[in-house]
């Protein structure tokens, strides 16, 4: 049985533009005939190096890049909270380097590069991110638009899920490709080409790499790309990455996890047959989607159904599937789309508080543009840290560890903290140290203190 009407009804109580009914609507019809969103591997083929660019030769372009950043706009991903870390509000506000935000980061960073900037909040990050904006009183100041929402579906009966003790879990952000019809409803996009913008890069607040680089955007907009998504070459720890593909009618696609059928998920985390991974940094020719969202009203990007349960914090909650869409699978609804191969530099994003560690430790350093950067001074590639989950898996938990300040990692290859150890001021760290303490109660690591080898406290 459909519940079409009821979930139309829904969305209207809400003050959803027409446009979100309609793509829910698209979306609803595939769940209740029983569409997954999956993609075998029999519908796909690999991409390989000689098919995408490799951004390490692409200097010849940062002249044609320089003169177009005037017309060029940064969009972040801003929607947000950070629930993995703990954080109650969104994740662009918390203190990354230097005493600085991210937000603060941001705002400097586009600054520099004199292009355009805008935030596309949630409706859980837009009251608090706007305030923080407004403290800090940039000139000009970036732009804001909403993301949407979706209301949850009861897997049961396909029903529209209830929750009255907190109406706000009936609703999910529809995930970050959402930004497209975002952009369109919200009259960003059509001010940006009033205002003779043509280009933008779209970014996640956590990943402070993503920047306007000019070789990039002078070969996006030299070539004449519609899309152009950013890959890097997949690592054993990014086998659970949605990987690029090229569909059987030739354009290149993104498949995520989360649309791959359990029999063939040994061949998606084969990061020898597919290579590349979406860093979720893309690049887009404001006219082409302005064309896009004209011709087809819905933007019909592929479906990712995720089952959860309504409260997730409650696993007795009821059954419910979300309706989401990956801003990358766009690549497949553009003629003439692309991929580049970037370097990992351009892929820092803070998942966890060990990469917290690791940005706020000397092993990143800001670049004259204003870039977190990968310290040159450091000789021994990426830092590999793990932080013993029972103690340092909140914000609130690894404040307290490191409130002195973090230590110096820039000469340490792995860095494992085995229990509860805080430390003091100017600790240095060096080689592939293991920290343990099995005791019961905390341990400290003095201040000045240099560790050179592994330490049980």
């Amino acid at each position: 049985m459909t519940h079409l009407s009821t979930f139309m009804d829904k969305m209207r109580q809400a003050h959803l533009p027409q446009v979100v009914l309609e793509t829910f609507a698209h979306y609803y019809d595939q769940v209740i005939s029983g569409a997954t969103g999956m993609v075998s591997d029999d519908q796909i083929r690999p991409v390989d190096g000689t098919e995408i660019a490799d951004a390490a030769s692409l200097d010849s372009y940062i002249p044609a890049g320089r003169d177009v950043l005037g017309h060029t706009a940064q969009i972040v991903l801003n929607g947000g909270l950070g629930t993995s870390m703990g954080l109650t509000g969104p994740k662009s506000l918390l203190q990354v380097k230097d005493n600085k935000t991210f937000l603060q980061i941001i705002i400097e960073q586009a600054a520099s590069a004199g292009v355009s900037l805008a935030f596309m909040n949630s409706f859980t990050t837009d009251a608090q991110t706007r305030a923080a904006v407004q403290a800090l009183a940039p000139q000009p100041s970036p732009r804001f638009f909403l993301q949407h929402k979706f209301p949850k579906i009861l897997r049961d009966d396909f029903s529209p899920a209830r929750w009255p003790q907190n109406p706000e879990l009936e609703w999910n952000p529809p995930g970050h490709g959402e930004i497209y019809t975002a952009l369109g409803t919200s009259g960003l996009l059509s001010d940006f080409l009033s205002q003779g913008l043509r280009y933008a890069l779209i970014v996640n607040c956590d990943n402070l790499g993503a920047t306007l680089d000019p070789a990039l955007l002078g070969y996006f907009s030299k070539h004449g790309f519609p899309f152009m998504m950013e890959v890097a070459q997949r690592t054993p720890t990014d086998m659970k990455g949605g990987h690029l593909a090229r569909h059987a009618n030739g354009r290149l696609m993104l498949r995520e996890i989360a649309q791959c059928p359990e029999s063939d998920l040994a061949a998606f985390q084969d990061i020898e047959r597919f290579r590349y991974f979406n860093v979720n940094s893309l690049w887009i020719d404001l006219q082409a989607l302005f064309e896009l969202v004209r011709d087809n009203r819905v933007i019909h990007l592929p479906m990712i159904l995720n089952p959860k349960t309504l409260d997730p914090r409650d696993a007795q909650s009821p059954a419910v599937y979300q309706v989401e869409t990956a801003m990358g699978a766009a690549i497949s609804l553009f003629e003439g789309a692309t991929a580049v191969a970037v370097p990992d530099t351009r892929f820092q994003p803070v998942k966890k508080c060990a990469d917290l560690l690791a940005r706020r430790s000397d092993c990143f350093t800001f670049h004259t543009n204003g870039t977190l950067v990968p310290n040159p001074v450091r000789r021994l590639g990426r830092i590999q840290i793990r932080l013993d989950p029972a103690f340092y898996t909140l914000i609130d938990d690894f404040e307290q560890r490191f409130a002195n300040g973090v230590p110096s990692l820039i000469a340490c290859e792995a860095l494992t903290i085995e229990g509860d150890v805080y430390f003091e001021r100017d600790v240095v760290i060096r080689g592939r140290v293991r920290i343990h303490n099995s005791g019961p109660t905390p341990a400290v690591i003095p201040a000045g203190t240099v560790i050179e080898k592994n330490l049980t406290v």
